[in-house]
């Protein structure tokens, strides 16, 4: 958690912890493969029609590349609230709400991640607040609340 005092209220910034390193090391082990198999493209295609260029090579690696940072993207969620909104931005999507328009700041018991509750009975995901994250997320939901119940003050 991030806190930021301002002169009027605190800003509260939280991000998925354990996703981050999974996220990371993944994306560094699919790249290191992708480069380790691009070595291995060299000679004939094993019909004897085409052969292996360095092209290929380059395009193997470029390819673990991309995938790479298909994998990072799992690692962009952030939370960000202060006493008059909160901004989600999860793996796909941003969400900017007041809190006059969240009922309640929900982790149950077997979700993966936390949600807000509208009044319009939508929920949005909170993908930042993670149960992979264990006592973090509960810091993050519990100071979530906080704030969401200083607003309805």
């Amino acid at each position: 958690m991030v806190g930021v005092k301002t002169p009027t209220h605190e800003v509260v910034v939280f991000r998925p912890r354990r996703i981050r390193w999974v996220a990371g090391l993944s994306a560094a082990a699919v790249v290191i493969l992708f480069t380790a198999l691009s070595f291995g493209l060299h000679g004939s295609t094993g019909d004897g029609l085409g052969q292996f260029e360095r092209g290929d090579q380059t395009a193997m690696i470029g390819l673990g590349v991309l995938a790479a940072l298909g994998i990072l993207a799992f690692t962009r969620p952030r939370v960000r609230a202060d006493a008059d909104h909160v901004q989600i931005r999860n793996v796909i999507g941003n969400f900017d709400l007041p809190w006059s328009a969240v009922r309640a700041v929900r982790f149950d018991r077997n979700s993966a991640w936390a949600a807000l509750e509208l009044h319009d009975d939508e929920t949005v995901p909170v993908h930042a607040l993670q149960a992979a994250d264990k006592e973090y997320a509960v810091e993050g939901v519990r100071a979530l609340r906080a704030l969401h119940s200083a607003s309805s003050d």
